[in-house]
């Protein structure tokens, strides 16, 4: 169950979500939160999230493009901001919270960025460079929605990512084994694709049941459902559908899947980005139960 904020969606504890639904402690509880992006949280947010649930760093898997959407909503006028930024003492407030650590991890990188780019047209990729170039950022990004996500899918996307970001991905989850980092928050925009994918690699390498770990990622359905109209006019602006505002049921098996064919399991996957056994056998200590 998600735990209720004024201004965070889809937050939740990692570990309590996972044993509640076992019916017995497998994972360690309160080192591990995900949600949505935090960045309206209200002062009472702030002070929960510090104070209360003890975090000390923030992981942060969002572009720059995403970083600059939410700049721009903030300085607009207050009548056309979220209703999750309404408050005059939340908009004072600076995005980051002071006293805590910020680690911004691009999930979806250069490679995969080359990866996207290389399926597109030439004619596509001099329309997008030049859509780029005179500043139309929004615009060459819906046009790589159009020509390559979408024919995708989101669970192929999320699979793409597990083939192209595997330095990302392997930097994100060696920020869950330092001890200094603990407790700790990951989110991306909604805190459900990329956030999910660390979590699933994360859950995986714990040895956590398949339904369990799918238990987990499909609460995101329900934790985004207060911003869901928000969020569809936000996908529409970049070229993508209504789909993608969904959690697909499949999405943990897929990736299991994927992992197992291609690289011989969540082991033979993590070594090939990097990720050593002795980082998972510290993984294992640091968020097992």
């Amino acid at each position: 169950m998600s735990i209720a904020f004024d201004r965070i969606l889809n937050f939740r504890d990692v570990g309590k979500t996972v044993n509640d639904y076992l019916g017995r402690k497998l994972v360690r509880e309160g080192v591990l939160y995900r949600s949505a992006r935090p960045d309206d949280a209200s002062p009472t947010d702030r002070k929960r999230l510090k104070d209360d649930l003890g975090i000390r760093t923030i992981v942060d898997l969002r572009t720059k493009t995403e970083h600059l959407k939410q700049a721009e909503k903030r300085q607009a006028p207050q009548s056309e901001t979220s209703a999750l930024a309404q408050s005059n003492a939340t908009l004072a407030q600076p995005v980051q919270i002071p006293g805590l650590r910020y680690r911004h991890i691009r999930v979806t990188g250069r490679r995969f960025e080359r990866f996207l780019l290389s399926q597109l047209s030439w004619w596509n990729y001099f329309k997008m460079i030049f859509l780029f170039l005179l500043g139309y950022r929004t615009q060459a990004i819906s046009l790589v929605s159009q020509a390559v996500m979408l024919p995708q899918g989101l669970v192929g996307m999320g699979l793409i990512t597990v083939d192209e970001s595997g330095a990302e991905i392997a930097e994100a989850l060696r920020a869950l084994i330092e001890p200094s980092t603990l407790p700790i928050l990951v989110h991306c925009t909604q805190g459900k694709d990329r956030t999910g994918l660390i979590v699933v690699l994360a859950l995986m390498v714990l040895g956590v049941p398949t339904e369990a770990i799918t238990h987990d990622y499909m609460l995101s359905q329900a934790g985004l459902e207060p911003e869901r109209e928000a969020r569809l006019e936000e996908f529409r602006e970049i070229g993508l559908t209504a789909e993608w505002a969904d959690c697909p049921q499949h999405f943990v098996a897929r990736v299991e899947d994927h992992i197992d064919t291609k690289y011989g399991g969540i082991d033979g996957y993590l070594d090939s980005i990097g990720f050593a056994d002795s980082e998972r056998r510290r993984l294992i200590e640091v968020l097992g139960a």
